[in-house]
């Protein structure tokens, strides 16, 4: 995703989002190592269920985020950026958008050629997308991994450079997103 031209930093609403999907992504992977760990049973079933509910909340999320971020657009690139930074932010932020929308609907497709509900969090489940095939659920769910894995390295680079961008260059990149009884914009 690309800067935009907006001059009074990002609303409210952007940085609620942004931090909803932060809480829901940064959460949902620690349940996903306990849930393969745990013995089978009703645990399990319930991790199981709790990380395909984050997961359908982090797609109504993202979804929700992208359309409001191209109807309300962005904020311009801090000043204090050099060019090379803009581009790996925007790389980053571009491969983060793609992959926490790729991952929960390649989980959905996933859970249902493996004949699994998806579920929201016991309200309701989310109808199956394809028949039961689960050759094709295999592939499936082993690139849901391996996007997981992705997702969890760009989160550590961007968390990373937030970081280093207020501690150490003490500019105003991660001030851009808290939400202003923090500093924030």
């Amino acid at each position: 995703m690309t800067y935009g031209t907006l001059r009074n930093g990002y609303s409210g609403i952007a940085k609620l989002l942004h931090w909803l999907v932060a809480i829901c992504v940064l959460s949902t992977i620690p349940i996903a190592f306990w849930m393969k760990n745990a013995s089978p049973g009703p645990l399990q079933d319930n991790l199981y269920n709790l990380h395909k509910s984050i997961g359908v909340l982090i797609l109504a999320l993202i979804l929700f985020r992208i359309a409001y971020r191209l109807i309300a657009g962005a904020p311009a690139a801090e000043p204090t950026l050099e060019p090379w930074q803009r581009v790996v932010s925007s790389i980053v932020h571009t491969l983060l958008y793609l992959l926490l929308l790729a991952m929960p609907i390649v989980g959905w497709v996933a859970n249902s050629a493996y004949g699994a509900s998806t579920p929201f969090f016991g309200l309701f489940d989310l109808p199956p997308i394809v028949g039961k095939n689960e050759g094709l659920s295999e592939q499936l769910f082993k690139f849901h991994r391996w996007t997981g894995w992705a997702v969890a390295a760009l989160a550590a680079m961007h968390i990373g450079a937030a970081l280093q961008h207020h501690f150490i260059h003490r500019d105003g990149v991660l001030r851009r997103m808290l939400p202003t009884s923090m500093g924030g914009a």
